[in-house]
This record gives C-alpha cells, structure tokens and sequence, in this order.
C-alpha cells in the first residue's frame, strides 16, 4: 500500500498491523553522531503504552523497542535505523463475529472499497496501535531537536467536553469520572491536545505548498482519530478585525535580550544554537511580538515565536453499545463491538501529536540547510 511514508530528508517508513507479529519503522536521514540508546525510544513509548489505567484499553502490551541497525558504540551511524516492536497480546478471537461487517466510524469501508479485502483484527494498518511506529521514530526527532535548541511538548487541554485549562487537578477528577461513566455505560469520548514548539528560529519552513502550517495540519491530521488541527487561533480568527487579529513587533530592550542569554548559559546550552541558521540582520534574536495569534507561523514560515497546534480527537469509534450497520454481503444488521478499547484515546495521543510535529519540524530545519548558498558554505567550510 502507499502512504506508509513520511518526510523529506528526516524520512520513515513504517510498517505493522494491530494484531500482526510487531510494528515498526525504518528511519532514513537521521545524521551521524547523535548519542541514541532504546532507553531513549522506550520513554516515549511509555507514554502510549496501553493497560496503565481504567481509562485505557486494558490490552497488556510491553512495547519494548528492539534498534536492529543504524547505532553503533550508542551512536548513530547516518545509515538507515530500523526499530521493531513485537505485538504481544493479541486476542483476535474477539472480532471473529464482526469480521464481515462495516463497523461504524471505523476505517473498514474505505479499506474494503480500495483493496476488496482487509485484516478485520482490530483494523489491521489503521488501528491506533500503528501509532507506535510514529512514536518511536518521533523520539529521535525530538533528541534531534533539542540538540539544536528546540523543545515539542504537548499536553491535554479537553477531555469528554471538560476543559483542562484552570483549576486542572479538578478538571482532571471530574472528566476521570465522566470516562469511567462512559466505559460502564458501552460508549467513549473525545478531546482536545495542545502541542507547543519552543525555541524554533524565524524562517523555517517553505512557501506555497510546503508552508509549515500546511505541513504540521498534514502531520497531525494523519494520525486516525484526529478530526480538526488548528495553529495559533486557528478558526477563532475569522471572528477578528485585522486590528486585532494582526501580532504587533517589537525589539526586545538589551537588558532582556541579555537576560535570555544568561539564562541559556545557565542551562547549559550554546548561546546561539543555530548559528549555521543565523541571519545578517542586526537585531536577529531579538525580534518578539506582543501578541500570538499566528500561532508561531506567518507566511507558511517560523517567525521565531512559540509554535501553537490544537488537535481535535474524535470518540474511540470502538464501542460496545449496539449499532446499525451493513456486511459485506449488503445485508443490515445489529453489531455491538467486543474486546479491549479505550474509552477514550486522547490521554495516550498526546505523545503521538508529539511526535508528528517533532518529526515535521525536524525535516523542515534540515531542508532550510539549503535556504542560502551562506548556510551552505558555513556547512563545508574548511
């Protein structure tokens, strides 16, 4: 099948089915020299991995990575790095009664239309568990990242229609309760992920068809339950005046400026950690804007500010109330879905959205090398 390929230079290819002997994924272009162990890929894996609470599917997978190329003396090597992670728990049994039916809200149609044929185990290449593969890719690009001073994190800010935003030890009580509810009563519930990207320079990202916007939609959009991406604002924007709408700039007053650097200094990190990417403009660094709308991007480019991505998550689709649909016979029946889902996958997503975005920034930094022959001559200076 096509479309199991991502990215330009930073470039994977993943592989694997839900109820298959594993998943994995092969990563081209991650360049030499980066200190890379699977203790590094597990840690984000943990952050997907199923069973850890009621609120989860309780399948018990223990998503432990195997490297099988690419590092070498805890190195990577610059050749391609391949990573597989073996499916452990598989119950496929629970789907023999549903085999020939269309589940609602799920993939199998399409899948069905396309192909004439499909893997009824738990939704074979699109099921959430493919996500793994992304995850475990999207580690390396996130350590990529911070070697080059830039930070992805996300976070739940909506969970089952329960704003996480203020007073969130309490939000988080209350949509814990309302999903327990939703998991006795057969039924699921969506929500919102936030992703911030830090410490990203102005003038990442290409114009016109390749903006970065456009990229970091494509990227998180893919993921299989997300159903809205906005930047900034995002569709709030269309209520405001351009007065309002537009971010005023502003040169950061030295004392600030030298405080930022300062700042960096005790953290450890180079002063300029993009010097390769520097500018010729005086104030480079010290470009900052009094408001954020853009969410980061203007012109399909970084403008130095953080980076805002919401994604919205649908309801698992997976539930176990009864539900009209169509076999592949043409016949309509009643089907009331088995086995282990996740009442909700948001909680376990927000690494996925994670990883998408750091995958995407990454690619779009290195193609950014070739933005000016002044890049390039900085790269084989001798």
């Amino acid at each position: 099948m096509a479309g199991s390929q991502f990215g330009k230079i930073f470039h994977i290819s993943t592989f694997g089915e839900s109820h298959g002997k594993a998943l994995g994924v092969v990563v081209d272009g991650c360049p030499a020299g980066l200190s890379l162990s699977e203790e590094d890929i597990q840690e984000m894996l943990e952050r997907r991995r199923p069973g850890k609470n009621l609120k989860m599917t309780q399948r018990k997978e223990g998503d432990k990575v195997e490297i099988l190329s690419g590092i070498f003396d805890g190195k990577t090597t610059g050749t391609p790095i391949a990573m597989v992670v073996w499916n452990e728990d598989q119950r496929s049994k629970d789907y023999g009664g549903i085999a020939h039916a269309f589940r609602p809200g799920h993939g199998d149609y399409g899948f069905f239309a396309k192909y004439g044929f499909r893997d009824y185990r738990g939704g074979g290449r699109s099921s959430g568990r493919e996500t793994i593969a992304r995850v475990a890719a999207g580690a390396i690009a996130k350590k990529m990242l911070l070697e080059l001073g830039v930070s992805v994190r996300a976070k739940v800010i909506e969970l089952a229609g329960i704003s996480l935003t203020e007073d969130r030890q309490k939000a988080e009580l209350l949509a814990e309760q309302k999903i327990l509810s939703l998991r006795e009563q057969g039924d699921s519930a969506g929500g919102v992920v936030e992703c911030l990207v830090e410490g990203l320079p102005a003038g990442i990202g290409e114009p016109v068809f390749d903006k970065l916007d456009a990229s970091l939609a494509k990227a998180v959009m893919s993921i299989g339950a997300v159903k809205s991406v906005e930047i900034g604002d995002g569709i709030e924007v269309s209520k405001s005046l351009g007065s309002e709408n537009n971010d005023a700039f502003f040169l950061m007053e030295e004392k600030d400026y030298e405080s930022e650097e300062k700042e960096r200094d005790a953290a450890g990190k180079d002063s300029c950690p993009h010097s390769l990417l520097e500018g010729t403009t005086s104030f480079e660094g010290k470009l900052k804007k009094g408001s954020n709308h853009s969410g980061g991007i203007l012109g399909g480019m970084s403008d130095g500010s953080t980076i805002r991505i919401r994604a919205g998550f649908k309801p698992t689709p997976s539930i176990s109330k009864p539900q009209q649909t169509v076999n592949e016979a043409g016949e309509e029946i009643t089907i009331a879905i088995k086995g282990r889902h996740d009442p909700t996958v948001v909680e376990r997503a927000n690494v996925v959205v994670e990883a998408m975005t750091a995958l995407t920034v990454l690619d779009a930094m290195l193609e950014n090398l070739s933005a000016r022959l002044e890049y390039v001559k900085r790269a084989y200076r001798r």
